[in-house]
């Protein structure tokens, strides 16, 4: 049917607006949760899974964590901090332990305790019986870090295979999410 304008000429009456059908709404919202879900897993938030011992007591096997990839792209490492990075023997594989070591710091272990540049490091997170072996004094290169298992006495770390470039970090472990009697941020 024809409508006239103010003028009199006839118009083609206004059309309604055409509703998208509820299986396109539905495949525009999860086009974008899948697009939202991968640019927070490549740039903001990880998930990792926990298979070994080496970072006990801290980390149990079969911990779940959530690693900030944010965090040393807009800061740096720090001593204490517990990290997810390619192991530097086989880059496809992911490990993590404790950032001990910072560039051109010299690290040892005597007596069951840490020493950097000559004087002692508490480390409140190791349980106080635990005893492993003498390490170094070993130096730390630059665009380098020494990173160590708090089980110590079972950890592949440094100590075996030698210093982390900077380059295979992936981010920081913030928290454990999995098991729930588990769940904590971790500093």
């Amino acid at each position: 049917m024809e409508e006239a304008n103010r003028e009199g000429a006839l118009t083609e009456p206004a059309k309604k607006p055409a509703q998208k059908s509820a299986l396109w709404e539905i495949l525009e919202s999860v086009v974008v949760a899948v697009l939202l879900a991968t640019v927070i897993r490549i740039f903001i938030l990880a998930p990792f899974y926990i298979p070994t011992g080496s970072m006990e007591p801290t980390l149990q096997v079969g911990d779940r964590i959530i690693v900030s990839k944010l965090s040393y792209r807009i800061g740096e490492p720090h001593r204490g901090d517990i990290v997810v990075f390619k192991y530097p023997l086989d880059p496809d594989r992911d490990f993590v332990k404790r950032l001990i070591g910072m560039p051109g710091e010299t690290v040892a272990l005597r007596n069951s305790r840490l020493y950097i540049n000559g004087r002692q490091v508490p480390e409140n997170y190791l349980p106080a019986d635990l005893h492993f072996a003498d390490f170094g004094p070993v130096k730390v290169p630059s665009g380098s870090y020494l990173m160590l298992g708090d089980n110590r006495n079972n950890s592949d770390d440094s100590r075996i295979w030698g210093y982390l470039p900077q380059q295979y970090i992936i981010g920081k472990a913030v928290l454990i999410y999995w098991p729930l009697d588990r769940i904590r941020l971790l500093h």
